[in-house]
């Protein structure tokens, strides 16, 4: 019994440890906490966690929404919607080890009285979470992260209590911020100490997470919304350009270098860019291709996401290498996914500051200047690009999403939760796509939790279905 709890603790025990004496380690005594502030923590917490997030799009993300394809016919291949089990330790045991320094970050500001991290804590707290709810479904919550109190095997939340819990640190942290006096400079490697717009991401990331529970009445998501939009919109300032965009940008001197820099290139352009991914750039005439692919026999063309198993397409276009050093994959949450986020707010009839299609021509224009581009002359009236608005919700919505799906590029996991919330973009599916061609709805917990946790973790299988990746969390069911 004692080896079952060593080995559930391991991941727990590194995030006890969160005692910051240089950037690069962390992790070291406990004992010293007291000797630390918040400064010390935070920049390398943000730095690990943008790290993490960045490994799971290129090998989660890219492959699932159809950016990618790892290409062949061996076990494991995400891109034809087979998941091994072990594929869900990493984001688990990564983000809450990181979850552990920003309740760290809380309780020594609590103790100081500063509410600027404090605000910025709950703020990186709700951001984690929701990626891991969004990832599993019920997780540890409430009794999380709580293991200097011995508390080793917390009990899983259900997925509504989790989002409201949220929903309530990001009212607080809205209120902490207001007229707080700046972060450290240089503790804060995404806006520079400025908690202007730490508060403008903190509720940005509150309208993408309203969204994404707007389909369950008992939230009472759009009547939030629209006070955050149109009612109250003075006491929710919100992300209003590109350059308050929340991206960790990479420098590419330490310690801010990006976690792809080492790669060696050949397994950077290993996985294959899809026809789906190419193609509708190339039909927009979107000059964001000549950012992100490479050419192949002088054009840019890609490779059926889903091929027929037993058949060896031709690898054409890659991402670029430059992306291996490229400071947007930083990237958190930025203008043009929130203008897109406000579009399909406003084609629902849930607000009206602004119509759902200047939201929309917004998003797009911003989604291009992000990579320091201009928008090419008549994009915005291109046949699969214009806003159409006696067009049926369906279309509109797959509107927004097909631009937004790219304005996801690199942030996390961000655009698989959106097509399992939405069913867009509409993705090809092929023979070659297994799992009877459905999209995974979650990923599986870490199996080590079956035995380290068994009494909670088979009350969440009870709660949430089997622990598989065809169960629904609770957002997406009906």
């Amino acid at each position: 019994m004692k080896k079952i709890h060593i080995l559930f603790a391991l991941p727990l025990l590194f995030a006890l440890s969160s005692c910051n004496k240089n950037f690069e380690d962390i992790n070291t005594n406990p004992n010293g906490l007291s000797k630390v502030t918040p400064a010390n923590l935070l920049a390398p917490a943000l730095k690990k966690t943008v790290e993490y997030n960045m490994s799971r799009s290129q090998r989660v993300t890219n492959e699932l929404m159809q950016v990618t394809v790892n290409m062949g016919d061996g076990d494991g291949k995400i891109f034809r919607y087979e998941i091994r089990a072990s594929e869900a330790d990493y984001l688990y045991n990564n983000l809450f080890l990181q979850l552990t320094n920003f309740k760290d970050i809380y309780d020594l500001a609590e103790k100081a009285g500063n509410k600027s991290y404090m605000g910025v804590s709950l703020i990186c707290q709700a951001w984690l979470y929701a990626i891991l709810t969004d990832t599993y479904g019920d997780i540890p919550y409430a009794n999380s992260i709580k293991g200097r109190e011995l508390n080793i095997s917390p009990e899983f939340d259900r997925q509504e209590d989790i989002y409201k819990g949220l929903f309530q640190s990001l009212d607080s942290a809205n209120v902490f911020l207001q007229g707080a006096a700046n972060l450290d400079n240089g503790s804060d490697p995404v806006y520079g100490g400025n908690v202007t717009l730490w508060r403008k991401f903190g509720n940005s990331l509150y309208l993408r997470l309203l969204m994404r529970v707007s389909q369950k009445a008992a939230m009472d998501a759009p009547r939030q919304i629209k006070k955050m939009i149109d009612t109250q919109a003075a006491n929710y300032p919100i992300i209003g350009s590109n350059s308050e965009s929340a991206i960790l940008r990479w420098t590419g001197s330490a310690p801010y270098t990006s976690p792809f820099s080492t790669w060696r290139p050949g397994d950077w352009y290993t996985p294959r860019l899809t026809t789906f991914f190419v193609n509708n750039l190339n039909e927009w005439s979107d000059p964001r291709i000549q950012k992100w692919a490479s050419l192949y026999d002088g054009e840019y063309a890609g490779v059926p996401s889903g091929y027929p198993i037993g058949t060896n397409p031709v690898g054409k276009s890659a991402l670029l290498t430059t992306l291996m050093t490229e400071p947007l994959l930083g990237n958190i949450l930025n203008y043009s996914e929130l203008q897109f986020t406000l579009a399909e707010a406003a084609v629902k009839g849930w607000i009206n500051a602004k119509t759902a299609k200047e939201y929309y021509e917004a998003g797009t224009k911003s989604a291009i200047e992000l990579w320091s581009l201009e928008l090419p002359a008549n994009y915005l009236l291109g046949e699969h690009v214009v806003w159409n608005e006696a067009a049926s919700l369906s279309q509109k919505m797959q509107l927004i999403h097909q631009q937004k799906y790219y304005s996801l590029f690199f942030t996390d996991l961000q655009s698989w939760f959106e097509f399992r919330r939405t069913g867009y973009p509409e993705l090809p599916i092929l023979s070659g796509h297994l799992n009877n061609g459905i999209m995974p709805a979650r990923l599986n917990y870490p199996v080590y939790l079956q035995s380290a946790n068994p009494i909670n973790y088979n009350a969440a299988l009870q709660n949430q279905g089997p622990d598989n990746i065809n169960t629904l969390v609770w957002w997406q069911k009906p």
